[in-house]
């Protein structure tokens, strides 16, 4: 996978990988594995945190170089998509026909399935797009015999999900978001948004939706990775940032969680290392599809190194994945860890 990073992350990613030390300090979120040795040198600043994240700062990654390029050349009174496969009425709809339908707005989290603990490739918007199930309906869609629905896009990328899930409320073909013409770079004219599912999953530059009657292996199941998709609840610690000199008597810990399928019902802190934890606040959020953003207010009882660790429930009672494991096949887990830092209270 390609994507485009910021250049403090290229540039840790790099030293890391220089000293050997990429996989522990990457799958940690740059806990404390190094130890006193290099302490500071691998000091990340703190993030802000927002609900929404603006379309400039939204994360993105494409299965080839050359796809925004190829995006870039789409001619919106030619584009077409077309549904066809195991359906009754096989339909062409111009981006014309796409605005002309009943749409609605939904607020969704996408997350990469490269994300690791900490990680940044996620971000919350408000999409607006058309139901997939009601134009699955209106083509005639065989129940009985469809298994999956296969989208493809215009670079060549594919995958499918789930016929039944396809024909759940939730799953759109969006063309706006945060109220803006959907980005070249986010799938501009129509992308597939599948709540609860990795980024691999949600299609863009889609020109083709087919009914299919078997089980569809998509561009990356054919290389081995997960066609089930499903996001491992995440957490992260935004603020303070890794090593940050920590002053006085009151300290504010703030970031997101988020559950994929199902929304966030608590996040915790510890800071010795996952022995002891501390409930955090919850904002509510807007959407049950979307991250939430937590709060701690901690009060250090002495100057020192705390490692502090945050992990997160869902609404079905499951707790985070505490163990680490890459991100292929199926999505990285484990606690994002940071050093807080107390220099004086």
């Amino acid at each position: 996978m390609s994507a485009f990073e910021s250049p403090l992350g290229m540039r840790r990613r790099t030293i890391l990988k220089a000293l050997g030390l990429g996989a522990v300090a990457g799958l940690t979120g740059g806990c404390d594995a190094m130890g006193g040795v290099f302490g500071r040198m691998f000091a990340v600043p703190p993030r802000e945190t927002s609900y929404f994240t603006p379309n400039s700062k939204f994360y993105v990654v494409n299965y080839a170089d050359s796809a925004v390029s190829v995006a870039r050349e789409i001619n919106i009174e030619q584009w077409r998509v077309a549904i066809k496969g195991e359906v009754k009425k096989p339909m062409t709809l111009s981006w014309r026909d796409i605005l002309n339908r009943d749409s609605y707005d939904q607020v969704s989290t996408l997350m990469c399935i490269d994300t690791l603990p900490g990680g940044d490739s996620l971000g919350n918007a408000t999409w607006r797009g058309i139901s997939l199930k009601k134009l699955l309906q209106e083509a005639g869609a065989d129940e009985e015999l469809a298994r999956d629905v296969v989208f493809r896009g215009i670079d060549g990328y594919d995958d499918s999900i789930p016929f039944k899930r396809a024909m759940e409320d939730d799953v759109m073909l969006a063309f706006l978001m945060n109220g803006e013409k959907l980005p070249k770079e986010h799938g501009y004219p129509l992308r597939l948004i599948v709540p609860g599912l990795y980024g691999i999953k949600n299609v863009k530059w889609i020109h083709e939706i087919e009914v299919y009657p078997g089980d569809y292996q998509g561009y990356w199941q054919r290389k081995g990775w997960t066609d089930d998709g499903t996001i491992k609840i995440f957490s992260r610690i935004d603020s303070p940032g890794h090593y940050q000199s920590l002053r006085g008597p009151e300290q504010k810990f703030r970031g997101i969680a988020f559950g994929g399928p199902h929304s966030i019902s608590k996040v915790e802190l510890s800071f010795d290392a996952g022995r002891t934890w501390n409930e955090c606040s919850l904002e509510p959020p807007m959407s049950p599809y979307s991250w939430v953003i937590w709060n701690y207010t901690w009060k250090p009882p002495k100057p020192g190194k705390y490692q502090t660790v945050v992990r997160a429930w869902d609404t079905k009672g499951q707790l985070q994945i505490a163990e680490i494991v890459r991100p292929q096949p199926a999505g990285a887990s484990g606690y994002h860890t940071i050093i807080a830092e107390v220099e004086q209270i």
